[in-house]
C-alpha cells in the first residue's frame, strides 16, 4: 500500500459508531427531494480514504469516487484542513472583489494546463456551468457558426449543455434545443466533412466517461487541432471527468500533444467541494468582456482556497503517476479475473470501463454493492470504475476479490 493510500486506520472510522438506519428515511427522502432524483442506493454517512460507511454501519470500498469527484478520497485531512482554515477566514465575498486562494488557484490552473501566460480563467461551480460558459465562448469565437459536438457526448444536463450532449432521449423532454448544434460521429471522416469556415467551435469529450467510457479513435484528437486552427474554430474540450491527473497525466489532451483553445474542469478539481472552471488559451483569452458572463458563487475564497489545497496535493504526491500505474494495475487484475462476463477493459489511468458480453451491468453493480462495493452502471454492458487517486495494493486487492465475487452472483 503507498504512503498516500491510507491516512486513518479504516477501523477507527467504524469506531464511531454511527447511529441506527431510521425506518422512515427513504420515505422522507421521496417526500421531500425533487423526483428528477433518483432513488438513493443507500444512506451514507461517513468516509474514510476510499471506503464509506452507511447510517447501519455497513462499509463499502468505494470505487466510483462520487463519480470521479473524490481525487483524495474521503476526508483526506488536507481537504477537511482547506475547508476549516478559509471557513473560520473568509468563505463568500461576491465577484466585486478578488481574493488571494482565487488568483493562486487561476495561476495554478494556466500553469498545468499548458494555457500559459495568455491564459484566462473563469471560475464557477459545476461541469455543466464550465460547458455554458464555453457555449458562449463559441457564440463570441463565431456568433452565427455551428457548434459541432459528438453523439453519445455528455455535458451536462442545462439547456447549453444539453443542446451539446449527443443524446436524444436525455434532450427530448425539454426540445426545443438551444439552437446551433449539430452532432456528429466520432470518426475522423465525420470530423473532416463537419469542421468548416462556418464552424464556431468543436466540443469533445477525449474519452466519453457516461456513454461507458469510450476513447476517441486513434489521430481524433490531432486532426481536430488541425482542422479547427485551419477554419478559425475553437476547439473546446470538456476534461471534466478525465481532468485533474485521472487518466495519468493532469489532462488527457496531454498524452497526445496538443493545446485546445479552452478546457472545461470540475469534480476532481477540489476533491468533493463544487468548483469548476473554464480556462482559455491563447487568442480565445480576448473573446469575452466585463459583463459577458458571470456567477455569484463562482471562484468565491472558500472553494478556490480548497481546489489550491487539493490541487497541490495532486500534484505533492504525484498522484496522475500513481492513476497511470494503478490504473494498469487494476485492468490486468479484471482481466485476470477470467470471467465469461468479462470482455475487457478500456479507458486510461483511473477512469476504467468493464466492457460485458451480456447487458447486465446494473445486475453486477447490485450484486457489488450487496457485497459491500461501490461500481457504477455506465449503461447496459458497462461498469464505470473511477477511484480515488490514491489508492495502493490494498484496495486494488480488495477490489478484485469483490468484483469477482459480483460477477459470480450477476452471472
Amino acid at each position: 500500500m503507498n504512503a498516500e493510500s491510507r491516512w486513518l486506520r479504516s477501523d477507527e472510522g467504524a469506531s464511531r459508531n454511527p447511529a441506527p438506519e431510521s425506518e422512515s428515511w427513504r420515505d422522507r427522502f421521496a417526500a421531500s427531494l425533487m423526483k428528477s432524483t433518483p432513488a438513493p442506493l443507500t444512506q451514507l454517512d461517513h468516509g474514510l480514504g476510499a471506503e464509506v460507511w452507511d447510517v447501519d454501519g455497513k462499509r463499502y470500498l468505494d470505487f466510483l469516487g462520487g463519480i470521479a469527484v473524490n481525487a483524495l478520497g474521503h476526508a483526506h485531512p488536507v481537504f477537511v484542513g482547506a475547508v476549516a482554515t478559509q471557513a473560520a477566514k473568509l468563505a463568500h465575498i461576491s465577484n466585486y472583489f478578488a481574493s488571494a486562494p482565487q488568483v493562486e488557484l487561476a495561476e495554478r490552473l494556466k500553469r498545468v494546463t499548458g494555457a500559459g501566460d495568455a491564459g484566462r480563467v473563469y471560475f464557477c461551480n459545476s461541469g455543466a456551468e464550465a460547458m455554458e460558459a464555453a457555449f458562449k465562448l463559441a457564440r463570441r469565437n463565431r456568433q452565427h457558426g455551428t457548434i459541432v459536438a459528438l453523439h453519445q457526448a455528455f455535458h451536462g444536463r442545462t439547456m447549453g449543455a444539453l443542446a451539446l450532449t449527443g443524446k436524444p432521449a436525455l434532450q427530448g423532454p425539454f426540445e426545443p434545443m438551444v439552437p446551433g448544434v449539430v452532432h456528429i460521429d466520432s470518426t475522423i471522416a465525420a470530423l473532416e466533412r463537419a469542421i468548416t469556415g462556418q464552424t464556431a467551435a468543436l466540443v469533445l469529450e477525449p474519452i466519453k466517461g457516461e456513454a461507458g467510457v469510450l476513447p476517441l479513435p486513434a489521430g481524433f484528437l490531432e486532426r481536430a487541432r488541425e482542422l479547427t486552427a485551419q477554419h478559425g474554430a475553437l476547439l473546446i474540450v470538456d476534461e471534466i471527468q478525465t481532468g485533474m491527473g485521472r487518466t495519468g497525466t493532469w489532462f488527457e489532451y496531454q498524452q497526445h500533444g496538443i493545446l485546445p483553445d479552452a478546457v472545461a474542469v470540475a469534480k476532481g478539481i477540489a476533491g468533493g467541494f463544487p468548483l469548476g472552471a473554464l480556462v482559455t488559451f491563447g487568442a480565445a483569452s480576448d473573446l469575452f468582456t466585463a459583463g459577458q458572463h458571470g456567477s455569484t458563487y463562482a471562484g468565491n475564497p472558500l472553494a478556490t482556497a480548497v481546489g489550491n489545497a487539493v490541487m497541490g496535493e495532486i500534484e505533492r504526491a504525484d498522484l496522475p503517476a500513481n492513476a497511470a500505474r494503478r490504473g494498469a494495475e487494476l485492468r490486468a487484475a479484471i482481466e485476470g479475473i477470467g470471467s465469461p462476463l468479462v470482455e475487457g477493459t478500456r479507458g486510461a489511468g483511473l477512469l476504467v470501463g468493464v466492457a460485458l458480453t451480456a447487458p447486465v451491468a446494473q445486475r453486477v453493480a447490485t450484486a457489488a454493492l450487496a457485497r459491500g462495493l461501490i461500481v457504477n452502471a455506465a449503461n447496459d454492458s458497462t461498469i464505470r470504475l473511477a477511484p480515488p487517486l490514491t489508492i495502493g495494493d490494498a484496495e486494488i486487492a480488495e477490489f478484485t476479490a469483490l468484483f469477482s465475487a459480483a460477477l459470480k452472483d450477476a452471472a
